[in-house]
This record gives structure tokens, sequence and C-alpha cells, in this order.
């Protein structure tokens, strides 16, 4: 009898290893821009490819980009929240208001432009700042856009004054804080929207990061591009974060959470920084140097100077929701290297 109950046992445990083996998944993927875009052709396909090589076929996507499971970019954080899509790629700053510690790194001139150089300060700060902001999500990474950069069309800004009265395209509401501190009015739509605005002279430019130019078409709409002096902080970021259903991760095989950990957080966010460098250094490549507008270091600084008033009404608004705003400024300034 004892022999037939260990026998029986080894067959349970063996039924259960080869059950775990053979259970396959399929999770849904989605995002806000087109199938073409550099994000889900150079970054999110080739990461799905890697799950699916390293777990022998057991974890595939099914892509969404465009908003194909419905809504608007705003909602994405809540479809993966609850369960309408597995993974989400999105902008936290859409969803305006849940996650307010990684406003911080979306100021104004904190942060330096790249995708390697932003991206491991962003993650560092996530993760030693802004996880509660995440609370209910598998965080894959949180990453940024190489930092914005204005584009222009008819005026090229060279100086303070020349933003007087420009109507510029604002990602966020931070953004859209920046573009006022510098004496423009923001004009907030989402990156799909901005090129035909501008080409009707709703907008007269965007502030936007460089690795979008060519996948939105922006440099066939603006004909002037002002670049900041060599090694001097962004304009400002756009934050950006691909999150998981915590539920979905959690009812994984441990094998294939493994899979899926090894190929997140600090691996993921590197996979970013290199498409988007790549894809940003070609974009202005591939700028006349005629549209090139040179920003001097007098102009750049009373820029700065100028935008205080957007970091003191952010650090303001976020003690306002009990947090407090200016060690975090101090905080991303800290990790950037520019801690005053």
């Amino acid at each position: 009898m004892k022999t037939i109950t260990i026998a029986a046992l080894c067959l349970g445990i063996a039924g259960s290893v080869s059950a775990q083996a053979a259970e396959t998944v399929t999770l849904k993927v989605a995002h806000f821009l087109p199938s073409t875009s550099n994000a889900q052709a150079n970054i999110i396909e080739p990461w799905c490819e890697q799950l699916r090589q390293e777990s022998n076929d057991r974890i595939k996507c099914q892509l969404y980009p465009s908003m194909q499971l419905g809504g608007t970019p705003a909602k994405l954080a809540d479809m993966a929240r609850n369960g309408v899509a597995d993974i989400v790629w999105t902008a936290p700053a859409y969803s305006a208001g849940k996650f307010p510690r990684v406003e911080a790194l979306e100021l104004p001139f904190v942060l330096p432009y790249g995708g390697k150089a932003g991206n491991a300060i962003i993650w560092d700060f996530y993760q030693q700042y802004a996880k509660d902001d995440f609370k209910g999500y598998k965080v894959l990474v949180v990453h940024g856009d190489g930092g914005m950069s204005l584009h222009t069309r008819g005026k090229a800004v060279q100086t303070l004054a020349d933003l007087k009265g420009l109507k510029l395209r604002a990602s966020s509401r931070t953004a859209a804080k920046t573009v006022e501190s510098l004496d423009a009015t923001p004009v907030s739509m989402p990156p799909a929207q901005m090129t035909e605005a501008i080409s009707k002279g709703v907008v007269d430019g965007a502030l936007a990061a460089w690795e979008v130019v060519p996948a939105t078409k922006l440099d066939e709409v603006t004909q002037y591009h002002s670049v900041t002096p060599t090694g001097q902080p962004a304009f400002g970021y756009t934050v950006l974060a691909m999150l998981m259903n915590q539920r979905k991760f959690d009812s994984l095989p441990a094998d294939l959470q493994a899979i899926i950990e090894r190929n997140s957080g600090k691996a993921l966010s590197e996979r970013f920084a290199t498409a988007w460098d790549k894809a940003s250094d070609a974009a202005y490549a591939a700028t006349p140097a005629a549209g090139l507008i040179n920003i001097d270091a007098k102009a750049y600084s009373e820029m700065q100077a100028s935008s205080v008033d957007a970091v003191q009404q952010w650090i303001k608004e976020a003690n306002d929701k009990g947090l407090d705003g200016q060690a975090l400024v101090q905080d991303v300034r800290s990790l950037s290297g520019l801690a005053q």
C-alpha cells in the first residue's frame, strides 16, 4: 500500500510539473501609437520575441496599437489595472493626477538629453522615490522620451522674448506649465494631432522630443528647431511606462514570471534608451542645418530663470497632495547631478 501511495504521489508531482511546462499564455499589449512607431517596431515587438524565445513559445504577445482595445490614451493605465489589457505602454501624465511623484521628472531643466542618460536617472528615481505611485501594478519599466526641444513654424526661437505669444503643443500638465512660464500659450494634445494642428495654424509649434519628429512628420510642418547649449538639461521630459496587470503576472508559473522579470526593469530601460537614441540622432542628423537654431548660454539662462515659477507651482500642488514637493525636486536634481 505504501509503495502504491508513493508511486501515486510521484505521478501526481510529475503531472503537475508537466502541466506547468505545457502552460502557455498570450499577453494582450496595448499602446497609443501606430504599429509602425519606434516604440512598437524597435522595442515592444523585439521584447515580445525575446519572451517567446526564452519561454520556448509559452509566452506570446497580441499587440493592440493605436488604442485598438478602445478608449483614449488617458485610460490606458486603468485598462491595465482592470485587466482589459495585460500590459500597456503609456505616459503616466496622460492619467492626470494619478502618478504625482513621477511628475517631478517632467519639470523644466532637470534631466539631461538622451535616452541612456535620462533613463538611468528615471529608473533610479522610480525605485527610490516613486514606487508608491504605481501600487496595484506590476511595473515593467519607467523611462523617458529623451528630452523635449522646441519645434516651430514660421518663427525661429532663439531667445526668451521670441516665445512671447506663441501657441505651443504640450504633452502634459507639467509641460503646459513649462510653456506658460516661458510666456507662451500651451495647447494640450496627443502626438497624433499636433502635426495637423501646426499645419492648420492652430498652434505655432510643439514642445516635443526628437524621437517623434519623423514618426509624426513634425519636420514637414516646422521649419525651425531650437537647440539648447551642449550638455545642458532639456526643456522638459515626458515620462513613459510599461505597466502589467498585477493579477495576471501573479497567475503565471514561476518560470514564466522569471523570464518577464529578467527582461524588464533596467534591461528594458536600456532597450528603450538604445532605440530612442538611435531614432533621435537620425532625426537630428536629417534636419537641414539652416533650421537648427542655437540658443546661446545667456538666452538659455534666461529661460531657466523664467521657468522657476513652474517648478514652484508644482511644488505647492505636490505639497497640497500630502507630498514633499521640494524634496522630490531635490531628489531629481541630485540624481541628475544638478543639486542646488
